[in-house]
């Protein structure tokens, strides 16, 4: 089947944390990829992960109809990878998440593409109290119908080197003589290793059996709030009490902390961590359908975390 497809895909949000281990590999395989991003100069770093012409950086908007038309003319692929976990400026839930990923199918489609794939996340719902979630949901929906054979992806929390969950907490962890655990930290996650996500769109792309699939991503096993920051905190060799904090008490600080430039904590983010567990439903398709085995995140963290540990790299002078 891949080597029946033409070898050109362009992805939004390639430059992204998730979005460079997938053009990295899309590259390793011989496509040629089209990088549709906002700022065309700063992804420019994926140039060296493929050949001289390979991986082509190119300034995209998603609210607009005629840049994206451009984006995706004549590719035999699209990913979807474009999202964003609080609003800022004219970066808003309903514009990025929902309307721009019915904008990106019917391109696809009209641009006759052969496959369609699109990143959306566990926990999408259309009655969801949380706009992130909500927005998710109105996303998968556009994009079935406008490319009913969509291959839609519904990733737990993705964590690697680059993400913005772990390095997070073990920044707070350097300089906070406490971590905070939201509800109790009761609220269960299956985190899922970045380069399986990576893995998992390759395997969807070249199996004729994936389209029009639906697959939830999580690792091995699920992990309360509270049982993460553990884990974290056993990895950077650092001791912090948790403590509770109640959502009412907690979404009262959100509504302060989001008005900052880069918000460590939104009231959408509390609505969503009160709506209940982020992890795979029973018997829905995932990592097995597609061939694949996802790692253990025990096995990852002490790869990247370990530069938060006293004297590492990233240390702070507060005491352990």
């Amino acid at each position: 089947m891949a080597a029946a497809m033409a070898r050109r895909v362009t992805v939004f949000g390639g430059s992204g944390f998730i979005g460079r281990y997938i053009v990295k590999r899309l590259a390793a395989e011989g496509w040629v990829v089209r990088v549709a991003v906002r700022d065309a100069v700063a992804a420019a770093f994926l140039k060296p992960a493929g050949n001289v012409g390979q991986i082509v950086p190119l300034r995209c908007d998603v609210r607009e109809d005629d840049t994206v038309s451009a984006a995706v003319a004549g590719s035999d692929a699209v990913i979807n990878l474009v999202g964003i976990l609080y609003q800022f400026g004219s970066q808003r839930f309903d514009a990025i998440q929902a309307e721009a990923a019915g904008r990106i199918a019917r391109a696809a489609a009209a641009a006759g593409a052969k496959r369609l794939l699109h990143m959306s996340a566990l926990g999408a719902n259309p009655a969801s109290e949380s706009k992130y979630a909500r927005t998710k949901a109105e996303g998968e929906a556009n994009v079935r119908a406008a490319f009913p054979g969509a291959i839609i992806f519904r990733p737990s929390i993705v964590i690697g080197p680059e993400d913005g969950f772990f390095n997070r907490f073990a920044r707070i962890a350097q300089l906070s003589p406490v971590l905070p655990l939201i509800g109790g930290g009761v609220t269960r996650f299956q985190p899922v290793y970045v380069g399986d996500v990576a893995d998992a769109f390759l395997a969807a792309l070249k199996s004729p059996a994936s389209v029009g699939q639906t697959y939830e991503l999580g690792g091995p096993r699920s992990y309360s709030m509270r049982e993460l920051m553990e884990m974290m905190l056993k990895v950077i060799k650092r001791n912090r009490p948790l403590i509770s904090i109640p959502y009412g008490l907690a979404e009262m600080q959100a509504a302060v902390l989001q008005l900052l430039p880069v918000p460590p904590l939104t009231r959408d983010q509390v609505k969503l961590l009160e709506s209940g567990d982020n992890v795979v439903r029973a018997g829905a398709a995932g990592f097995a359908e597609l061939g694949l085995q996802p790692q253990a995140i025990e096995a990852i963290l002490p790869t990247y975390l370990d530069i938060y540990r006293p004297g590492g790299r990233f240390a702070s002078t507060r005491a352990a």
